[in-house]
């Protein structure tokens, strides 16, 4: 059976936007984003976190750190009564090339391999336009974040001219963002 999902980024979507997660203790979810998930996930979609951790590769951090960082992610949204179906972390920095760090597919790809994930009634959700253009390609309807670095892509978009890849949505908050799929339909 193919399900919904809405792949989610991480840093600035779903936790606070800190810069390089050396500390996996500093952690902390966005206000109202257990309440977004829960939403989203009584209403039947998968939540699949897909996210971009190049700082594996430029030493900031460790492999270890990275997954206890998802470790507690995981946990606190546990804590809400919301389970995430999956997380998925390309370690590479940009100039390695690589077909798993958005907006390249090949992550959400195999996300939805792996759980029977119906990409025609999926989302693509995050604060960068990455997330948009990782979207786009896959014909996702996607939502821009304000949260994290989500303000300052919105500026890039009015001040650099013509964009490729536009949002679905300009959402204040991943709360707002859950509320607009929801009215979408699975």
């Amino acid at each position: 059976m193919n399900h919904p999902a809405v792949f989610l980024d991480r840093d600035g979507t779903l936790s606070e936007e800190i810069g390089y997660m050396t500390d996996p203790s500093k952690l902390v979810l966005i206000q109202g984003a257990a309440e977004a998930l829960k939403r989203l996930a009584d209403a039947g979609f998968r939540l699949v976190v897909v996210t971009n951790q190049s700082g594996v590769s430029r030493g900031y951090f460790g492999l270890k750190d990275l997954l206890l960082a998802n470790e507690r992610l995981e946990r606190l949204f546990f804590e809400h009564g919301v389970a995430l179906d999956g997380i998925y972390a390309c370690p590479h920095v940009p100039a390695f090339g690589c077909s798993c760090r958005k907006p390249m597919p090949a992550l959400l790809i195999e996300a939805a391999i792996e759980h029977g994930l119906d990409l025609r009634r999926s989302f693509v959700v995050g604060d960068k336009l990455t997330d948009v253009e990782l979207g786009k390609r896959l014909a996702i309807p996607s939502v821009l974040l304000l949260t994290g670095f989500g303000r300052a892509e919105l500026v890039k978009m009015q001040t650099d001219g013509p964009i490729r890849f536009k949002p679905d949505l300009v959402a204040a908050d991943i709360l707002e963002a859950s509320k607009w799929i929801l009215s979408r339909g699975i």
